[in-house]
């Protein structure tokens, strides 16, 4: 049975020898070499103005992890569509109560005004 997961154990091998390679070889390739110009952030090519450490509003987060959750939603699916003759009706009425689930709290979400933060 160990003989099985030799295949997986050289992959993981092959794979930190690349990583720490690469590693490597991007400091002996390119040193670093700090100048003001290059340590100053980027912003479009203007001076920043301001601290960049700027705290941004509760609501913007909300907005991310609202986007993030309907994201996931359509990776659930893609699946789905892809095998839904072979699901028959009872995938077709589980995927449409997550569907309905998911709507209900995009709604709820609007409703309260957590898509904006203004």
């Amino acid at each position: 049975m160990s003989g099985s997961y030799a295949p997986l154990l050289i992959l993981f091998g092959v794979s930190i020898l690349n990583a720490v390679g690469i590693a490597v070889a991007t400091h002996i390739v390119n040193p670093r070499r700090p100048t003001p110009q290059k340590d100053m952030p980027y912003e479009s090519g203007m001076i920043p103005l301001g601290d960049t450490r700027e705290r941004f509003s509760v609501k913007f987060y909300m907005v991310a992890i609202s986007f993030i959750v309907f994201d996931l939603e359509t990776i659930f699916l893609v699946p789905w569509a892809v095998g839904m003759r072979g699901l028959g009706w009872g995938g077709f009425v589980a995927m449409s109560l997550f569907v309905v689930v998911l709507t209900l709290g995009l709604v709820y979400e609007w409703k309260k005004g957590g898509l904006e933060w203004d």
